[in-house]
């Protein structure tokens, strides 16, 4: 079992920037490609972005694209999301999620392990 503990999240003004970090802990040697989901008030758990084991292959969501940056260190075990010119619609628990396989996946069902989220409210 890998455990998942999200920080960073905190309010900020629209337009400013955030790192969210997820530090991974247990049996991390099964802990492949990580990924970020968000879920808003009364919406369904949405994909923000995903990444390799490797690190070598990223994706984004339309809605993130060009403004967040997924990346991680598998030496510290940690992901990280950085968030820059953030929008009042990026509010949001900020969910960290781990699957077994190297591959990154957008589907909050091909993720094994989950984190207890990191609340992120932007003001306009």
């Amino acid at each position: 079992q890998v455990q998942l503990v999200e920080s960073g999240g905190r309010l900020v003004q629209a337009g400013g920037s955030l790192r969210l970090s997820c530090a991974a802990s247990g049996r991390t040697s099964s802990s492949g490609a990580m990924g970020w989901f968000r879920q808003a008030p009364g919406k369904e758990r949405e994909f923000v972005a995903g990444i390799s084991w490797s690190g070598g292959d990223t994706r984004y969501a339309d809605s993130v694209k060009g403004r967040f940056t997924i990346s991680r260190d598998n030496a510290k075990n940690t992901v990280y999301l950085q968030m820059n010119n953030l929008k009042p619609e990026d509010t949001a628990v900020y969910y960290c999620a781990a699957r077994r396989w190297a591959s990154l996946a957008t589907s909050p069902q091909a993720y094994d392990n989950w984190g207890q989220g990191t609340q992120v409210t932007v003001s306009s």
